[in-house]
């Protein structure tokens, strides 16, 4: 103990600033909340699930709910069952053993449905694509709208890949 209290009487005060937050993002809620509602005509409720991943990806989309990002703010909200969902957010390599749930679940949520792959071993399988327990990127299952890759990627980005999914879904269709 008494060791402790010597080192940090020794220690300087750090001289380096706090780095500046980028805010950015924040200006267009309002836009945001236009964007689900002119899709949806209601909250967006997303049913997130995990693949097979190392829960790097999970923890990136659990801080999409602290008081930072704020979500749930947003209009965006996720849901314990599919058949409440309006896009399934799967992270993961696409494994043998969650091959049929990942299904069950897709067939499950309703039309219109969005899929997003969240990360590296979604989007291509990443480092585990040659494992005899997976069967690869969640592609060869399901049509997937948009990929954000990153190993794990930020809650931006998958904020934003989110955002993609939906602006994509409201666009019209050329005949």
């Amino acid at each position: 103990m008494w060791q402790l209290i010597k080192q940090m009487a020794r220690t300087d005060t750090p001289t380096l600033r706090v780095p500046e937050g980028d805010d950015a993002w924040r200006t267009e809620s309002r836009r945001l909340q236009q964007d689900i509602l002119d899709v949806l005509g209601r909250a967006l409720c997303i049913r997130e699930i995990d693949a097979g991943s190392c829960n790097g990806c999970e923890l990136e989309i659990h801080a999409l709910n602290n008081p930072y990002y704020n979500i749930e703010g947003l209009g965006i909200r996720f849901v314990a069952s599919p058949r409440h969902a309006d896009m399934l957010l799967v992270t993961g390599p696409l494994t043998l053993n969650m091959k049929e749930a990942v299904w069950q679940a897709y067939e499950a949520t309703p039309h219109p449905k969005l899929v997003v792959a969240v990360g590296e071993c979604a989007c291509t399988g990443g480092m585990f694509k040659d494992s005899y327990a997976v069967c690869g990127p969640l592609s060869k299952l399901l049509p997937v709208d948009v990929t954000i890759p990153g190993c794990p990627p930020p809650p931006i980005d998958i904020l934003r890949g989110i955002l993609t999914a939906l602006r994509a879904q409201r666009a019209p269709v050329p005949p």
